[in-house]
């Protein structure tokens, strides 16, 4: 009885656990996969690795207004237009709905875009999509944050 009791116990606390778990570390793992691969692709641009990553209808907006094209987002990145020195992600959010996704953090960064150094600290929504069984980044929009 008194073992039957502790398994009980035992499974509930488990699924109590699992089903307060972050979204993101139980069905949105995927998703969580490839925006970190989107964050150290930010820091270390590879052209081919960003174009299998990036949906063909991207549209990627910026804080202060530019919306770009997947093929001017790559662009910038890869010629230094737009660099990232470092990305830090914070208080991450993933929420998968079929085969569409949100996700949710603050981004923290140096950057060096034209060889002049800067900071930046912005809200971010990024929209995935599921195309051939991976996930594509189709929208991104951020928002400037007090520094």
């Amino acid at each position: 009885m008194f073992k039957n009791l502790l398994f009980v116990l035992a499974t509930a606390g488990m699924l109590c656990a699992c089903s307060v778990m972050p979204a993101g570390q139980a069905s949105g793992g995927g998703v969580a996969d490839a925006a970190e691969k989107l964050r150290v692709l930010m820091v270390d641009p590879d052209k081919a690795k960003l174009e299998a990553l990036v949906a063909d209808d991207l549209t990627y907006g910026h804080s202060a207004g530019k919306v770009d094209t997947k093929a001017s987002f790559i662009a910038d990145l890869v010629s230094g237009a737009s660099d990232f020195v470092s990305i830090t992600i914070t208080g991450q959010v993933v929420k998968v709905t079929g085969n569409a996704a949100t996700v949710r953090h603050t981004l923290t960064a140096a950057t060096n875009d034209g060889g002049k150094p800067g900071n930046v600290k912005i809200n971010i929504l990024q929209v995935w999509q599921q195309q051939g069984g991976e996930w594509k980044l189709l929208a991104r929009q951020a928002i400037r944050l007090p520094s």
